[in-house]
């Protein structure tokens, strides 16, 4: 089967948002395989070591897949309400901002995880409360 006649598969077969939680838990998984690496390194050249290793791959699958929310967020016709939405969009600014911090050797990947792990839930039709 063909790329394109698996993903016009998944689209028929899927709603929106079992994909969006699909992919976003994908990119999770490999951010979890890699933080503690980064997290736990104390030196800057150690952390940009786990980056050259993988995890600035894992980091710019998640920043495209927040860029998509906030791409669908914007359209007028997205049916989520504005207060949603304005959250939204703040959290994946947030995103934007930690996962610098990140690449610079600064941050810590731990919070883009839970955020992502957040949403996980929300998709999912799960609190974060009830998820723990």
């Amino acid at each position: 089967m063909s790329v394109a006649a698996y993903k016009r598969t998944i689209s028929h077969t899927e709603a929106p948002r079992q994909i969006e939680r699909r992919i976003l838990a994908q990119v999770t998984s490999e951010l979890e395989q890699q933080f503690e690496a980064f997290d736990k390194a104390e030196r800057k050249l150690d952390r940009l070591q786990v980056l050259a290793g993988g995890l600035r791959d894992s980091l710019w699958k998640n920043q495209m897949v927040w860029l998509t929310f906030k791409m669908d967020l914007v359209e007028q016709n997205n049916g989520l309400n504005p207060d949603l939405r304005a959250s939204i969009l703040s959290l994946a600014a947030w995103v934007e901002k930690q996962t610098q911090g990140v690449l610079s050797g600064e941050k810590s990947v731990k919070p883009l995880i839970d955020i992502n792990r957040s949403i996980i839930d929300g998709l999912s039709g799960r609190s974060a409360e009830a998820a723990e």
